[in-house]
This record gives structure tokens, C-alpha cells and sequence, in this order.
């Protein structure tokens, strides 16, 4: 047993023959070790990044460039992904984000303003070819006599 660890308990310098509750106290004393100095305790701190995701609206500025890209809007929003792809590259995300939220802006404009269009082109059409058709059976009528 520990020499040192004798001299916490009562009774180990009077000559008195130690109890049961004694030793098991004298063996946690020696099996937790000595009290720790007063040294100041140094820690590390690890700061983890959590990386945000920031979409860069890719794929949907390729889609507004080949298929929507009326006045231009899809290749700029396009101009402006690759701008914020290459901001999250570096590391800068403040930058990444203001690029794609530019993008997604005109994204949805170049979306809006493309569908609208084509729709009305459609429609356009659509009266031109049944104006022009009424026209043409209104002719075939004059010149077969059918008035």
C-alpha cells in the first residue's frame, strides 16, 4: 500500500488496525493519484466550417442561354453562375452568394420574360395562320363562282 496515502486517515498513526471502509478509501486515493497541480489547464479550440451551400443556379442558366435566352437575360445569368462558381472556389462565400442571387434574378426573369414570349409568339401565329387561312378559302370561293 501507499505510504503516503496512510496518513489521511484517522487512526493509521495511532497503531489502530484499519477497517474495511479505511482500505477502500486508501485504494481509491492511490488508484486516483495525487492532487493536480494548479498549472493553468491548456485547451485547443478546433473551429469547424460548416460549408453553407450555395447553389450557383448553373444548370438552369445553360437551360435559360440555349432554350429562354431572350435579350440576352440567360447568358448573362449564366456569366454571373460562373462568377459565383468561381467565388465558392476561393473560398469567398459572401461573394458566392451575392453572384448567385444575381443569377437566380435574372433566371427567373429570363424564365418569365421567355415564356411569355413565346407564348404570345404562339398565339400570334396561331391568328396570322387562321387569318390567313380564312382569307385563302374566302378567295377559292371568288374564283370558283361561289359568291
Amino acid at each position: 500500500m501507499n505510504h503516503n496515502s496512510q496518513h489521511f486517515f484517522p487512526g493509521a498513526h495511532n497503531g489502530i488496525p484499519p477497517t474495511y471502509e479505511m482500505l477502500k478509501e486508501e485504494h481509491k486515493v492511490a488508484v486516483l493519484g495525487a492532487p493536480q497541480s494548479s498549472a493553468p489547464v491548456t485547451t485547443t479550440v478546433i473551429n469547424i466550417r460548416s460549408e453553407t451551400a450555395v447553389p450557383d443556379h448553373i444548370v438552369w442558366s445553360l437551360f435559360n442561354t440555349i432554350f429562354m435566352n431572350w435579350c440576352c437575360l440567360g447568358f448573362v445569368a449564366f456569366a454571373y453562375s460562373v462568377k459565383s462558381r468561381d467565388r465558392k472556389m476561393v473560398g469567398d462565400m459572401t461573394g458566392a452568394q451575392t453572384y448567385a442571387s444575381t443569377a437566380k434574378c435574372l433566371n427567373i426573369w429570363a424564365l418569365v420574360l421567355g415564356l411569355l414570349l413565346t407564348t404570345g409568339s404562339i398565339v400570334l401565329l396561331v391568328f396570322v395562320y387562321a387569318t390567313a387561312y380564312s382569307v385563302f378559302l374566302k378567295s377559292m370561293q371568288e374564283n370558283n363562282g361561289y359568291h
